[in-house]
Parts: C-alpha cells; structure tokens; sequence
C-alpha cells in the first residue's frame, strides 16, 4: 500500500513539474514575442512580476494564511531574501535579454547549464561534499554548450555571452532558494521572489518603457506572462513536494522539447544537427548526475548498505 502510494506522489509529481516547465515555455515564448516586437526587456519582466504578484496575494498569500496562521511576508532570513529575490529579478531580465537574439531551444539548453553550476560550486557555497561523479557531469555539460555556442554557429558572439551570464546567475538563485528553503517554507521564497521582483521592476521601468501604444494583442501577451509565471511556479513548486528533487530532475530536462516545439510553431526556428547534438549532450550530463545521486542518496539511506529498488 506504502508502495502504491508512493509510487502515486512520484508520477504526480512528474506531471506537475513537466507540466509546469511547459507552461514557463509560454512565458519564455511571450518574452521573446514582446522581445522582437521592441518592447524593453524590462517592461516585459515589470508586467511578469506585477500580475505574478498581485495572483499570488489573491490566491497563495490567503491561502498560507489559513494553513499556517501567520503572515507569508514572515521570514527567518529577510536580508537572504531580499537578496535571491534581486538576484532572481537580474536572471530574468538576462534571459529575456537571451531570448531577443537566440532561438527558443538554444537559449534552454544554455540556461540548463545552470544545474551543473550549481555542482561546481556548491562545495564551497553549500559545504557539499565533492564527487568525481559530479565534475565528469560538469565537463559533459560545458561540452555540450561548447558545441551549442561554436563559432559559426546559429548563436552570435552577444547571445554567447549573455546566455552563460545568465546560466551563472540563475545557479547562484538556485544555490540560495536552498538556502532561504532552509529557513522557510518554500511558498515564502516564491512570494518573495514575486514581490521584490515587482517593486524594483515597477522603480525602473519609467526609465525603459516602450514609445507606443501596445496592441489588443500585445497586451494579451503582456498579461500572459503573469499568467504562465504563477501558474507555472505553482506546479513546479508542487512537484516537489511529491517527490524527491533527484528522482524529478531527468523530467526538467523534457523542457527543451517544449522549447523546441514552441520555437518552430512560432518562429519557425528549429536547430540544426551540430546544435541538436549539443543540446542532448548537456541533457545527458544532467541526466545522467540525476540518476547518480539518486542512487547515492539511496544508498546511504539504506540500513543494508544497497540501493533500494
């Protein structure tokens, strides 16, 4: 029954993170949209940030209230927050800044680089114990966006630049949502994440905004962003409390397939074999250093000293 159940959560889990990454591919999809179109990336991270905000006060905040009894702007880590939350603010503006001058695809793959960052430095940010395993997975990783970004490829030299600044970026958010995890629940980071995103934004867009009028259209793209943020975030952040982060990280990956298909219906966009092979190179890195820990992490919970089936 035990089993049956958990096997349950697992495949709950899966469905809502894959689900949840697919819908950030519709926020990314509009990002690039409003990108092209000559709104200011900045403006377009405003809009995100404001309606993510304002859905989450109406929907999350009352509801943490009734389940918690206390306030969700109540954290044991104001100044960490504050801070991922900045943080977090910086990495989307960088990557809609990606997504204006590279494909749909190749802009995920890079910012997937972010996780085998994370590996890299979390022996020292973290304490975490260093394993040959992990380095080999780096190495793949970087070889597959070595492979992606080559000369002569479909990225131009900016695209480069701006996709590993914002890989390195979103692994230092990462590194620190597990810290600020550490300290509160989870729906706090995330609605800190909106609400700090929405000030600073709403500060600095005056200086940004676009000249003309939006259209009917662009408006509703606009305000899609919000829409597939909150909803997105709340799936994922729901898959996780399913199931294990090792056992769910092989399915992020499912995202460059949502991705990929988004660029082609959209922008007719699709990579060509050198840059699809890069991009199943960094998957299986990831991949591969997923299924690794999962079995460590089974192996060291486990009294017989094997992994658990």
């Amino acid at each position: 029954m035990l089993e049956t159940t958990s096997r349950t959560k697992l495949w709950i889990g899966i469905a809502c993170l894959v689900l949840g990454q697919w819908t950030l591919s519709l926020l990314d999809t509009a990002g690039k949209l409003l990108a092209q179109s000559g709104y200011h990336v900045v403006m377009i991270a405003w809009m995100r940030y404001s309606l993510n905000t304002l859905l989450m006060a109406v929907v999350l905040a009352p509801h943490f209230h009734r389940k918690f009894g206390r306030s969700i702007l109540r954290t044991r880590r104001p100044g960490l927050q504050l801070f991922r939350a900045t943080l977090l603010l910086l990495s989307t503006i960088v990557f809609f800044s990606v997504l204006k001058i590279v494909p749909l695809s190749e802009g995920t793959a890079m910012n997937f680089c972010a996780p085998l960052f994370v590996l890299a430095i979390s022996p020292w940010l973290l304490k975490e114990k260093s394993y040959a395993s992990r380095w080999v997975a780096v190495g793949v990783g970087f070889s597959g966006m070595l492979i992606v970004m080559r000369p002569g490829g479909s990225i131009v030299p900016a695209g480069v630049m701006l996709g590993l600044l914002s890989a390195m970026i979103f692994a230092v958010v990462v590194v620190l949502t597990r810290k600020t995890n550490q300290a509160d629940h989870p729906m706090v980071t995330l609605f800190y994440g909106g609400l700090v995103g929405m000030v600073i934004s709403s500060a600095i867009v005056p200086f940004f905004w676009t000249p003309h009028m939006p259209t009917t259209k662009e408006w509703l793209i606009l305000a899609s962003t919000g829409v597939t943020s909150t909803i997105g975030h709340l799936l994922v952040n729901s898959a996780y409390k399913h199931a294990e982060a090792s056992l769910l990280a092989p399915y992020a990956y499912l995202q460059i397939i949502s991705a990929t298909t988004m660029g082609w219906l959209v922008f007719g966009q699709l990579p060509d074999g050198l840059t699809a092979a890069g991009i199943g190179i960094i998957c299986a890195g990831g991949v591969g250093i997923a299924y690794v820990e999962h079995r460590r992490v089974q192996l060291e919970a486990s009294p017989t000293g094997r992994p658990r089936s």
